[in-house]
């Protein structure tokens, strides 16, 4: 009788480990237990947040503290933290630069719709970092990005998005479709949408030109929204020429360019698009922007500003939906002065590449050695292992290759001998704070559940 398999993996062999690591889990965390069962019934689903459930253990840590790249939990365990707030902390928990901001502006004030000199100061900031945009500042990625839509739209009367199959834009309604048999249509599991996306959305496969070309080719096209790596899935890598491609043919058809970079900002100082001289009309970026704090920020190229006061010059007077009150606040500006200045440095970027370096050859080494059909992705400090062969070339061929019983056993292992991954998919970031011992407990804990798991139930 044939063995059954999954991503190399045999079934029962897999579900036996699960078992165990889930079980030992719980044993050893009673008091984080304990304190859920008799608060976190308050919460919708028990979880302050609805994504929180999808963490594989059997029930959430409560974490005490964190400081640089390892977190403290109720239960005195102490993890090496890899998934640092998936982004959201790529620079380490409480960077001392941006804690010390955070207590200074406090004692001024949090929020008054006004600026500070320091807004100022951050304006000159981003446009070393990133490059000569005209900026503005949101609370995350997801408001940067619905307003830059919203920028591309009025700029060129157009109605339509186009994104990625599998692309992940935060929660933007427009950006939640998918292609089926090469038709856009609405993402399966959306909670509440009664609109037809499509009408405001076409989707295409990255890496695909032709495709690109094909839906630009109908002028209805507002602006192309993309990472410059297909991120927050099995990560999928530009081919050669891709990025060229889409600038060339978004100037062919007079759409803009949307570059979001809230996760590919790991690729090296000033993100992926000034380490590789991208050149979009809108660039976003959010999480780990200002160390941590709540912030995004969107920039328009010079002549991308033009036609946008173009644009608002022409429309009624009103409420332009654009803005939330609490944007822009002195405690975000503060944060990011501290982080573009003292955090975000050539030689903790330097750092950073180093350590994923050697994670990422850790990872394919023990990978090689048991035999898995897998491989390993690396953009600058976030690195990637894939259950399934590489390189991957779309969104649909990263669905395929996700295997979530695999990676919830593997998350769940790796957890229970002190090192925490990203709870979504294979992710992990290396900080400024994160040491080379850290990395090498990670590939041998890595090494460890792949031992375990291969070997008979």
């Amino acid at each position: 009788m044939s063995e059954t398999l999954i991503a190399g993996i045999r079934t029962d062999r897999l579900a036996a480990f699960a078992t165990r690591e889930a079980a030992a889990y719980a044993k050893s965390r009673p008091k984080a237990a304990r304190a859920l069962a008799d608060g976190a019934g308050v919460f919708l689903g028990g979880v302050p947040m609805h994504w929180m459930a999808d963490w594989p253990m059997p029930h959430l840590p409560l974490v005490v503290r964190a400081q640089g790249a390892r977190i403290e939990d109720i239960d005195s365990h102490t993890l090496d933290d890899f998934c640092l707030g998936d982004t959201g902390s790529m620079f380490g928990h409480s960077p001392p630069p941006v804690a010390r901001a955070i207590r200074k502006q406090a004692r001024r004030g949090l929020t008054y719709m006004l600026p500070t000199e320091a807004a100022l100061q951050a304006g000159r900031l981003l446009t070393d970092r990133f490059g000569p945009f005209q900026w503005q500042i949101a609370t995350t990625a997801t408001d940067a990005n619905r307003f830059a839509l919203r920028v591309a739209r009025a700029i060129t009367g157009r109605p339509k998005v186009l994104v990625f199959n599998g692309c992940y834009h935060g929660t933007v309604d427009d950006t939640f479709v998918s292609l089926e048999n090469g038709a856009t249509v609405n993402s399966p599991g959306l909670l509440g949408q009664v609109n037809d996306l499509s009408a405001t959305a076409v989707a295409c496969e990255f890496n695909d030109l032709a495709g690109v070309e094909a839906a630009l080719a109908k002028g209805d096209v507002a602006a192309i929204l993309t990472e410059p790596v297909m991120t927050n899935s099995c990560m999928v890598l530009p081919e050669a020429g891709f990025h060229d491609g889409l600038r060339q043919l978004s100037l062919r058809h007079g759409t803009l360019l949307i570059m979001d970079e809230t996760h590919t900002i790991s690729s090296g100082l000033g993100g992926y698009t000034r380490v590789h001289s991208l050149r979009p009309d809108i660039f976003v970026v959010g999480k780990c922007v200002a160390g941590g704090l709540p912030t995004a920020v969107w920039g328009l190229t010079p002549a991308t500003a033009e036609r946008y006061h173009e644009a608002d010059a022409r429309r009624d007077s009103g409420r332009s939906g654009m803005g939330t009150t609490l944007s822009a606040n002195p405690l975000q500006f503060a944060c990011l002065v501290a982080t573009l200045s003292e955090v975000m440095t050539p030689d903790n970027y330097a750092h950073m590449d180093t350590l994923a370096e050697r994670l990422s050859r850790g990872l394919r080494k023990a990978i090689v050695h048991h035999r898995l059909p897998w491989h390993v992705v690396r953009v600058g400090a976030r690195v990637e292992f894939i259950c399934a062969p590489g390189p991957l070339k779309n969104g649909s061929e990263a669905a395929f290759a996700h295997q979530p019983l695999v990676e919830a056993a593997i998350h769940t292992g790796l957890l229970n001998r002190g090192s925490l991954i990203a709870p979504f998919h294979n992710m992990m970031l290396i900080s400024p704070a994160t040491r080379k011992a850290q990395v090498d407990r990670l590939v041998a804990n890595f090494n460890t559940v792949l031992t375990d798991l291969l070997k008979a139930a």
